[in-house]
């Protein structure tokens, strides 16, 4: 992104931190009059920098108390096998992200669950009947002591 400056990584950041601020407010805060503003934050919006605006929730006040970090191994790849894994898994709303990494796992999932016993359905009802699994390594969060997804846009101009 070659026209991506200091002012447009510290509009990311106090997007990331408050996305319903207002543009009159961005402006504000930023020093800036409120055309150039509007103009920046759609020009990031449409190169996709800003895919959207969404609210952070508190998991457990809505009662999902568990946490868990999912190691999925296969027992064979192919296009059509990743194709059917990432259908479901893109399809299950309890999976709140997933990778495919390096290491002894093929790929990482975040889940949520109400409880142990929802989370045991979890796995019962979606992981267990994904094809080719040959192993699931399951890890609970104990405490969450960090929880962003704030990318650090502002450090990328710092020397």
């Amino acid at each position: 992104m070659a026209d991506f400056d200091k002012t447009d990584a510290e509009i990311l950041d106090h997007l990331q931190r408050d996305g319903r601020l207002s543009n009159a407010k961005l402006a504000e805060q930023l020093s800036l009059s409120e055309t150039p503003c509007w103009r920046r934050v759609k020009r990031l919006e449409e190169q996709g920098v800003i895919e959207g605006y969404q609210v952070m929730l508190n998991r457990r006040k809505l009662g999902f108390g568990v946490m868990a970090f999912v190691q999925l191994s296969f027992t064979r790849h192919s296009e059509e096998s990743t194709a059917a894994f990432e259908k479901i898994i893109q399809a299950s709303p309890n999976v709140l992200a997933c990778h495919n990494t390096t290491g002894e796992a093929d790929f990482l999932l975040q889940v949520v669950a109400r409880d142990l016993d929802d989370y045991s359905r979890f796995v019962e009802t979606v992981l267990r009947k994904l094809p080719f699994v040959s192993s699931i390594r399951s890890n609970l969060s104990l405490r969450e002591m960090k929880a962003s997804n704030r990318l650090p846009v502002v450090d990328m101009f710092s020397v």
